[in-house]
C-alpha cells in the first residue's frame, strides 16, 4: 500500500524469500509466525501481532526474489525502522535481512536491530536465533553486521552461499493467507498467479545490477523438486499461472529439457513467465522446451538499442541478439516483453533514438522502462556516488529520479519514459486497428479505440520533453 504504482498494477506475490527462511527455522524446531505486510496500510498494524504472539526474536526478512525489494525504497525503509523499534521496545531481539539493510546496516542498527544478516540468510538467522536463545556472543557468526558492547559497528566475514538448494525445505506456503492474493488477481486479471524460484544468483556482471543477496554464483533446484512443489500447491491454491522469479531462468545445461519432461510426467498444466537475456534465447531447442512446458511470456533484459550503452553497462549482449531472440520467441508463440533502461552514463539522444527504433521494429507484447538507479556494491554506483548527497534512494517504484548528473536534465528522463510508453502504445493501437478486419477481438477493439487518446498524449509528452531540453528531440 506504500507504493501506489504497484497497488494499481494489482499483481501481488507472497514474500517467497521470507517463506524459505521460515521453513528453515521451523525445520530446526522453532515456532514461527508470519506477519505478511503485503496488504498493510501502516507499519503499526504489526503491533497487535507482536503484543499477542510475544516473540523472543523479531525478524524483518525481505523477499530477496522480488526486484522491488532490491530497489531499496525509502518508504519501505521507514516502515521497517518503525516495526523494528516497536519490537525492540517489547523486549525482542531484532534481526533484519534485506538488500537495503545490507547497504545501510549502520542506519538499521541505529533503529533497533541487534544484527543485520547480509547475503543468503537462512543459515545466518538460525545461528543468530541459537545464540540469542543460549545467551551466546554473535561475533563469530558469519555474514552479519552488529554493534559491539563498546558501540562499534563491525562486519563479520562473508558467508558462503548454499550450493545444493534442494537441502532447503520447501517454502512455508501453509503460513500464508492466500485469499487476498487470489482475490486481487481474479478481480483485476481474471486468473491467479503464484511465484516460485528455481535458482539463486546470476553469473553475469552487468555493472549497474545490485546483487547483495545471492551474488554472482548460480545454483539450482532440481526440475523434479520444482515441478512437484508446483503440483502440490496448485491442487491446494488453484493458481493457473506462475511467475518464476529467477534472475535467469533455465541457464544450467539440460535443465529446460528436464523441466519439460517433468511437467509432462506429472501432468502439470501451467502458464508461466520468466526473466532471461537475449544471448540465452538463441537456441531454438531451448525455446521449444520453454513453449512445450507452458512458457507464455519472456521478460528480456534488453536495456538499450544502442550497442555503445550495452557495452558501457558490461551487459555482454549484442543488439542483434535482442532482435534474433525476439524473432525466435514469437515464432514459437511466446510473448516478448522488454526491460529498458534510460539515463545510463553518457547516453545521448542518438542512443535513445536507437532504443525507440528497437522497440518499434520489434513491437514486443509489453515493455518496462526504468531510469538508471545507482545501488551500493555496483561499479556504476562507484562512478556516481559522490553526487548522491541530497538523495540516494527512490521513495517508491514510480520515483524514477535520475540522482546524478548526466547528458540531460533530471526532469527529462522522467518524462521520456512516459513518452516512449505512449509511442509504443500508439504503435500497438495502429496494429490493432489494421488487424480489426482479420482479428475482431476485444483486446484489438480496446487498443484501437484508445488510439486517439494515445496520439494526443504522446504529442503532449513530446512538447514537454522539448520544453525541458530543446536540443534533445526523440522523434525519429
Amino acid at each position: 500500500m506504500f507504493d501506489a504504482k504497484q497497488y494499481q498494477t494489482a499483481m501481488p506475490y507472497p514474500p517467497l524469500g521470507t517463506l524459505y527462511a521460515m521453513a528453515y527455522l521451523r525445520e530446526q524446531g522453532y515456532d514461527v509466525q508470519l506477519f505478511d505486510t503485503m496488504f498493510s496500510h501502516s507499519a503499526k498494524e504489526i503491533y497487535s501481532t507482536i503484543d499477542s504472539y510475544q516473540p523472543d526474536v523479531f525478524i524483518s526478512y525481505d523477499d530477496g526474489f522480488n526486484y522491488l525489494t532490491k530497489m531499496c525504497l525509502t518508504n519501505m525503509r521507514t516502515a521497517c525502522f518503525e516495526m523494528q523499534a516497536y519490537a525492540k521496545s517489547k523486549g525482542c531481539k531484532v534481526i533484519t535481512s534485506s538488500s537495503d539493510a545490507a547497504d545501510h546496516y549502520t542506519d538499521y542498527l541505529a533503529h533497533g536491530a541487534d544484527a543485520i544478516a547480509i547475503g543468503e540468510a537462512e543459515q545466518t538467522i538460525l545461528e543468530l536465533c541459537q545464540a540469542f536463545q543460549n545467551n551466546l556472543p554473535i561475533e563469530l557468526i558469519y555474514g552479519i553486521a552488529y554493534t559491539t558492547a563498546t558501540s562499534e559497528i563491525r562486519l563479520s566475514p562473508k558467508r558462503s552461499v548454499i550450493k545444493d538448494l534442494d537441502v532447503l525445505p520447501p517454502p512455508a506456503w501453509d503460513l500464508v493467507d492466500i485469499t487476498p492474493y487470489r482475490n486481487m488477481w481474479m478481480k483485476h486479471h481474471g486468473y491467479f498467479s503464484l511465484n516460485f524460484v528455481t535458482t539463486r544468483g546470476c553469473p553475469y556482471k552487468c555493472n549497474w545490477c545490485a546483487k547483495p543477496i545471492y551474488g554472482n554464483r548460480y545454483n539450482s533446484h532440481s526440475p523434479e523438486n520444482i515441478v512437484l512443489e508446483i503440483k502440490k500447491w496448485q491442487q491446494q491454491f488453484g493458481f493457473t499461472h506462475v511467475w518464476f522469479a529467477d534472475d535467469i531462468f533455465g541457464l544450467k545445461p539440460n535443465w529446460l529439457n528436464e523441466f519439460e519432461r517433468c511437467i509432462k510426467k506429472e501432468n502439470v498444466s501451467i502458464a508461466y513467465k520468466i526473466q532471461s537475456r537475449a544471448d540465452l534465447l538463441l537456441e531454438e531447442d531451448n525455446i521449444r522446451h520453454l513453449a512445450n512446458s507452458g512458457c507464455k511470456t519472456v521478460w528480456m533484459g534488453a536495456e538499450s538499442g544502442s550497442q555503445k550503452i550495452l557495452d558501457a553497462m558490461d551487459k555482454g549482449t549484442k543488439v542483434e541478439q535482442i532482435y534474433e531472440a525476439t524473432r525466435l520467441l514469437k515464432k514459437h508463440g511466446i510473448h516478448v516483453a522488454l526491460f529498458l533502461q534510460l539515463g545510463y552514463l553518457n547516453e545521448t539522444i542518438e542512443d535513445i533514438r536507437l532504443t525507440i527504433k528497437m522497440v518499434e521494429d520489434l513491437l514486443p507484447d509489453d515493455i518496462g522502462i526504468s531510469v538508471s538507479y545507482p545501488l551500493p556494491g555496483t561499479v556504476f554506483y562507484e562512478k556516481v556516488k559522490d553526487q548522491l548527497k541530497a538523495k540516494s534512494n527512490w521513495t517508491d517504484s514510480d520515483d524514477l529520479d535520475l540522482m546524478f548528473t548526466n547528458t540531460y536534465k533530471r526532469e527529462f528522463y522522467k518524462v521520456l519514459q512516459r513518452y516512449i510508453h505512449k509511442r509504443y502504445r500508439r504503435r500497438i493501437g495502429v496494429r490493432a486497428f489494421k488487424n480489426l478486419k482479420q482479428d475482431f477481438t476485444f483486446q484489438n477493439i480496446r487498443n484501437a479505440l484508445a488510439l486517439l487518446h494515445v496520439v494526443a498524449s504522446e504529442k503532449a509528452a513530446r512538447r514537454k520533453l522539448l520544453s525541458i531540453e530543446p536540443v534533445a528531440d526523440p522523434k525519429l
